[in-house]
Order: structure tokens, then sequence, then C-alpha cells
């Protein structure tokens, strides 16, 4: 089925385009001049041929991811395509394709460094961010976010790296490299917990591991005390999971 735009028929992929990105400009996108990539082209004629577009949408979001574009702004302005087509919502399959490619956008980032916290060796929030949204794009029952809080008021920044190196060589010896958890910012880190994880006996393991590592790297007056470990029920939808985040997070 053709997808009719105009009265002169059906719309050629550049009309698509610039009515695409001027929707997406006007209300999410917060850079004008980094929108267009020629994945944009793709997944714009296939969605005007009715191709498949999860794989136009899964190239489009690594090209999203590599630029450093937020998952909420990716995300957002494939909701700015399917309405310049005349449709309310994309579809929970090109949604989750476009996550997964932005998470490998994001992991070819992680390679070089850009995405990792320096301090801790642990992936930076939007990395998070982008599990969450494969999370809640697929069938499974949502988890939680286990919680570290480990600031300290006016540290010194040596001491702030050091905090960092505790917390993160601690959960990444209790969960594994890979696991989906960040450094979200000001000495809070953050942890996907999945349902059937032992998170009561994690979250022990942690405590232990950071404790241990805090005497031997000389860092405990560089974290808080008693350290605040908690376990949050993940919201309904997304963007508040994603809002989360930013609530625990510590500008300081």
């Amino acid at each position: 089925m053709s997808i009719d735009l105009g009265s002169d028929g059906p719309a050629l992929p550049h009309q698509l385009r610039d009515r695409w990105h001027d929707a997406s400009v006007a209300s999410v996108w917060r850079r004008p001049a980094d929108w267009y990539h020629p994945a944009v082209d793709a997944l714009a004629l296939a969605l005007l041929t009715d191709d498949d577009a999860e794989p136009f949408a899964h190239e489009l979001g690594r090209a999203r991811g590599k630029d450093g574009v937020g998952i909420g702004e990716t995300i957002d302005d494939l909701g700015c395509l399917y309405r310049a087509t005349g449709r309310i919502d994309p579809p929970t399959a090109v949604v989750r394709a476009l996550c997964e490619g932005w998470a490998d956008g994001q992991a070819a980032t992680v390679v070089t460094g850009a995405a990792v916290d320096a301090t801790s060796g642990l992936p930076s929030r939007p990395y998070l961010a982008v599990r969450l949204a494969e999370e809640y794009a697929g069938p499974s029952p949502r988890g939680a976010l286990l919680v570290v809080d480990a600031a300290v008021a006016e540290l010194p920044p040596w001491s702030v790296s050091v905090r960092s190196a505790t917390v993160g060589r601690a959960l990444l010896d209790t969960y594994g490299h890979g696991h989906p958890m960040a450094a979200v910012g000001g000495g809070v880190f953050a942890v996907l917990v999945r349902p059937g994880d032992d998170s009561d006996g994690r979250a022990h393991e942690l405590r232990v591991r950071i404790a241990h590592l805090a005497t031997r790297l000389r860092a405990a007056d560089a974290l808080r005390h008693p350290l605040r470990v908690r376990l949050v029920p993940l919201p309904a939808d997304l963007e508040d999971a994603v809002a989360l985040l930013d609530r625990n997070a510590h500008t300081g």
C-alpha cells in the first residue's frame, strides 16, 4: 500500500524525510544540524513501499547510538516518522529493532571508551537507558533497578575517582561484564535486576565487596556511611523508567 501524503500522490522519500525532519525538530530533536543520516532515507522508503522496516530501523538506531543521541530522543524521533505517514505509533518490533541498533552503536563507542565512565569502568547512563528500552520492548515481565548511592558531599577530585573505582570494580565482580548497569552520576550507580535474580543475595555480596575494596584502597572516607543500596521497582512506562535514572542521580 502506498502512503499518500498529499494531492500529488505517493510522497517521494525526500518529501517524507522533510516532513519527518520538521516534525522531529519542532518537538523532540535537540540538534537540528545533526538530524540527517542516510539511514533516514532508507527507513522512509521502507515505509513508503511497505517493506520490512525492522532492518532499516536497526540501522538508524545504530547510527543514532554511534552519534551519541539519547535513546529517548531516538525513540521519539521514530514516532515522528510514523505520525508523518498518518500512522499513530511504530510497531513494537520496529521499536525493538531501533533499540537493538542503538545498543550496537553504543557498544561501538564503548570499545573506544566514549560511552564508558573513565573512573568506574562502567557504561554511562545512556547505555543503561537503552537496555531498559530493550526490556520494555520485550514480552518478559519487568524487574527493578538496584540503586547504589555512595555519594558524599564536597569530595576532592582524587577521592571522587577512588570512590568510583571502588564501586565500579565491586559491581563488575558481583554482576559480571555485560550485565546491564551504569554509573548514573555523582556517586550513584544502577543495575538492572530481572525477575528471578537473587537480588538480596547479590546486594549483600556487593556490600561485602565494596567494604573490602574500600579498605584495600583506603577509600572508606569517600563512601557514604552507611552505603545506601535499595531495590526500586520499574514503573509501567519506559519514559518513567528513564526519568527514574535521572531522579536518582546526583548532579554534584
